[in-house]
């Protein structure tokens, strides 16, 4: 793994304004940001990356099944208990997931640490997906990246056969996101791209254009039912909305499933390690109160990061070491949220940024990735997007 110094390509500002990539920039700094790339060896992405992640996922599967027979898990899981039988029904009726995003913590050498899993609404999708592809294949037909090389990188056609698998010919979808946020934005019409290549229909709509009709379904702006949503809007938050009472009997299909609920939530962390202790892929991970009765004292006198279960972007997120607040990322709203701890495994760094990996998941397969990097140690919203390639 290694971080190289590369030529931009000429007018790709011009370019992704024309594709609507329009926060390439954001606040006067670059977003995307292609003065340097990763390179890795094929070795490295399949027994480091796509393979740990996918092991990754199953383990997770288990520990859904777990916490839903569990109720002083879902209790950890502060989903509120009016909705249990409305999670554990989606588990039980299997109803199928779409995609996800292990953050990994990897220098090239030895295990990828599992940081969390955005299982639910993850975003930088449009840009791993589509314009690092694009990225890809003009720096190769330009000779800026070595003949031979590749990119781990095969999210829009799994999604593509995804959706084909979980939705009859000609199924409409409705893919909601929040009004005027660009990223968001992005990611769902990086989605309803892939829904129409897999031969459904795709409409978009404001999340708060979202109504009820007189009988209990979810209706859009043009008061059309909404048989299947993609909702970019996280489920800790619609549980907790008066529309959550309308799910059950609205007949809406839901992607992500309700069941996402549990492994988008931080309060998964400790569960996996409690299942899974001493998993090369995991770090130490307790509940609050657990590491504070004392059961994990080497992890605090080594170096720990408390965690609210429900947060996004770094937010709340504080590191801990020699008794002492290394870094802290604060946000009053998620600061009310029962917290984690966990062992604190500090970023590779290169060339004085610290990256991220984000694997990508469709279905329960690892099919791509894409990486942010920061000089914080806390990788956070405005943290820059880095494009990779596989050496020939």
């Amino acid at each position: 793994m290694h971080r190289i110094t590369l030529p931009e390509r000429p007018d790709w500002r011009t370019e992704a304004e024309k594709l609507g990539f329009t926060f390439a920039d954001m606040y006067g700094e670059p977003y995307w940001d292609e003065t340097s790339a990763y390179s890795f060896t094929l070795a490295q992405i399949e027994n480091d990356i796509e393979d740990p992640s996918t092991a990754l996922h199953a383990m997770c599967r288990e520990a859904v099944a777990q916490v839903i027979a569990s109720e002083s898990l879902m209790q950890r899981m502060d989903i509120p208990r009016a909705h249990w039988d409305l999670v554990a029904q989606s588990w039980h009726d299997a109803e199928p997931e779409l995609y996800g995003r292990f953050d990994l913590a990897y220098d090239g050498n030895g295990p990828a640490k599992l940081l969390e899993y955005n299982a639910d609404t993850p975003t930088s999708l449009y840009e791993s997906a589509s314009f690092q592809w694009l990225w890809f294949e003009q720096q190769l037909a330009a000779r800026v990246l070595p003949q031979g090389a590749d990119q781990f990188n095969s999210v829009h056609e799994a999604l593509v056969a995804r959706l084909a698998e979980m939705f009859a010919p000609d199924t409409d979808i409705h893919f909601a996101a929040i009004a005027d946020a660009p990223e968001d934005y992005a990611t769902v019409e990086t989605m309803a791209w892939a829904a129409r290549e897999a031969g459904l229909g795709a409409h978009y709509t404001d999340l708060d254009k979202i109504g009820i009709s007189p009988d209990g379904q979810f209706t859009d702006a043009e008061d059309r039912v909404i048989g299947a949503l993609f909702k970019l809007y996280p489920w800790e938050d619609l549980l907790r909305d008066p529309f959550a009472d309308k799910i059950a009997a609205s007949g809406c299909r839901f992607i992500e499933p309700a069941w996402k609920a549990i492994l988008s939530n931080k309060a998964i962390l400790p569960v996996l390690w409690q299942m899974f202790e001493g998993h090369p892929n995991l770090l130490p991970a307790y509940f609050e109160d657990e590491a504070a009765l004392g059961r994990a004292p080497d992890l605090l006198a080594q170096g720990y990061v408390t965690k609210p279960i429900f947060s996004r972007e770094g937010q709340s997120v504080t590191i801990h070491q020699d008794g002492t607040v290394l870094e802290s990322a604060t946000a009053r709203d998620y600061d009310q949220h029962p917290k984690i701890v966990q062992a604190y495994h500090p970023l590779p760094i290169f060339a004085d940024m610290r990256p991220v990996i984000g694997a990508w998941m469709v279905g329960e397969v690892c099919v791509g990735m894409g990486l942010r990097e920061d000089r914080s140690r806390i990788t956070q919203d405005l943290s820059r997007f880095k494009p990779h390639f596989i050496e020939g």
